[in-house]
């Protein structure tokens, strides 16, 4: 018989987006403490490209984060899971060190839900259908 519960997994991703949402944001407060503005989407776009280093941290970045975000959508949509925008959003407030740690806990629930329910409603027909 299965139980509902936080396996290993769950506590691994939970304990990861909640270190997604300090440690990016420790960094943000003091770049703010220290330039005296407050950070905007232009400041951080062009501060990720001051040298080669941070060029290259920031283009890898946004070239995983796109493919990664799309597939949320994808695999969201597929197991009927609620509140999509959420992470997408929070991908670019707060930090992707967060929303996709936290969009992956969040499946795993989603998971141990239709696996318990025996849910072979619409979700479990979405998960069998081919992708185009």
């Amino acid at each position: 018989m299965l139980k509902f519960g936080v396996t290993s997994l769950m506590a691994f991703y939970g304990a990861f987006a909640l270190a997604g949402a300090v440690v990016p944001w420790y960094f943000n407060i003091r770049h703010m403490r220290e330039s005296g503005e407050l950070l905007t989407p232009q400041m951080w776009l062009s501060g990720g490209f001051v040298n080669s280093l941070t060029g290259s941290i920031t283009s890898d970045f946004l070239i995983g984060t796109i493919p990664v975000l799309v597939w949320m959508v994808v695999e969201a949509r597929r197991l009927g899971m609620r509140h999509l925008w959420f992470y997408v959003v929070t991908t670019f407030l707060v930090a992707f060190a967060f929303s996709c740690p936290l969009f992956l806990l969040m499946r795993e629930f989603r998971l141990q839900a239709i696996r318990l329910n025996g849910d072979r409603s619409e979700s479990m027909a979405k998960m069998n259908r081919p992708q185009q």
